[in-house]
């Protein structure tokens, strides 16, 4: 860090992205991306013409996209906002909706963004415990006394709070904004985007990295009221109006246009994910019963450091966050049949390992 950096920013922990290794190529399972590649319509809209649009500034509204995801979702375009990913409507979200007099409470177990985003903008945070079962606990959000953030499913747990309870979470923070980040939802969740029709106070955000195969191209969306979204409309027009390019734009339309093609991928991932974790489970790892494209494991012959380290010189990486409630934890992402089967045969070679040095 320089010198010339301001004090108020000196001692900030960033976010930790997940590993991207160039030093050898490995079953990547550690970053929840899709093991599928974007649908033949999407390679097939980034094509030369569009390429040749690239001296012209993109449509900073995005309506094109907009209409096709209102379509899709039974919603208005004026209910719909574009993002460069979803952490960006995350961040204008901070910013619109938090100050020194508005807080935020989310999960003391949950997307590492959020923390950091209110030690951003100094807003006083409230991490909620999970429960022991790291289910939610709904009742510390029924407070109203600052904007509440909820990773549902949740990450890295993968665990689902029921429609009902949101519902009521919404319903008791009237003069607070409540989000519901639904990265994950595709992957046999219950969206609540019908809410929003109900609770004015409702902000849903969803993202094309994970079902939508388009990680790399940075694309989210947000869901809720017409005044929700012009609030957001505001923090981007002061920041960056053109936050999403022409070609990502193009990629976008052609993904809503193939929804069949990803509901076929994400049936494959929930049916893998099924697979996997009950093969976990007869090799005696503890599973959390995920309804996302990720699984958090654990067992008792090796804690989620070591399991983490040997994953990784036997050529599959998984992720391991060092927090002490989920420290024995590691998370996997689904991949294909045989990145999985990869996964399974290595994890079993680690057991057989363990089980010969406890024989020593």
């Amino acid at each position: 860090m320089s010198r010339f950096m301001s004090e108020r920013f000196a001692g900030l922990h960033a976010y930790t992205p997940g590993e991207q290794p160039q030093d050898m190529q490995y079953v990547k399972l550690n970053t929840n991306e899709s093991p599928y590649p974007p649908s033949p319509e999407v390679l097939e809209r980034l094509n030369v013409a569009e390429i040749e649009k690239l001296q012209l500034y993109p449509d900073p509204e995005g309506w094109a996209l907009r209409r096709k995801l209102a379509a899709l979702y039974n919603v208005g375009a004026e209910n719909i906002f574009l993002s460069n990913g979803s952490d960006e409507i995350l961040n204008f979200a901070f910013l619109a909706f938090c100050d020194e007099t508005h807080g935020v409470l989310f999960p003391d177990i949950s997307y590492g963004f959020y923390p950091v985003y209110a030690a951003l903008y100094g807003i006083t945070a409230k991490q909620m415990p999970l429960r022991a079962d790291f289910t939610i606990d709904p009742q510390p959000y029924c407070r109203d006394e600052g904007m509440v953030v909820i990773a549902n499913p949740n990450a890295p747990t993968g665990l689902e709070l029921p429609q009902e309870e949101i519902a009521r979470i919404a319903a008791s923070n009237p003069n607070h904004v409540v989000i519901l980040d639904e990265a994950y939802i595709d992957f046999g969740g219950t969206s609540c985007v019908e809410l929003i029709k109900q609770y004015e106070n409702l902000l849903v955000v969803q993202t094309f990295s994970k079902s939508r195969s388009m990680a790399g191209a940075r694309l989210g969306f947000a869901i809720a009221s017409k005044g929700l979204i012009q609030d957001l409309n505001q923090i981007k027009y002061s920041t960056n109006p053109y936050n999403i390019n022409r070609l990502t734009l193009a990629a976008g339309e052609a993904a809503v246009d193939s929804q069949a093609y990803y509901t076929q991928n994400c049936a494959k991932i929930m049916e893998t994910r099924e697979r996997v974790t009950a093969q976990l489970r007869k090799m005696g790892f503890t599973v959390l019963a995920s309804v996302a494209n990720f699984i958090m494991i654990r067992a008792d012959w090796i804690s989620g450091a070591a399991l983490y380290r040997g994953l990784k010189e036997k050529g599959v990486l998984v992720r391991h966050f060092d927090k002490e409630r989920i420290r024995d934890y590691v998370r996997v992402t689904i991949g294909t049949d045989a990145q999985m089967d990869v996964f399974l045969e290595k994890t079993a070679e680690l057991r057989e390992e363990a089980k010969a040095r406890a024989k020593q």
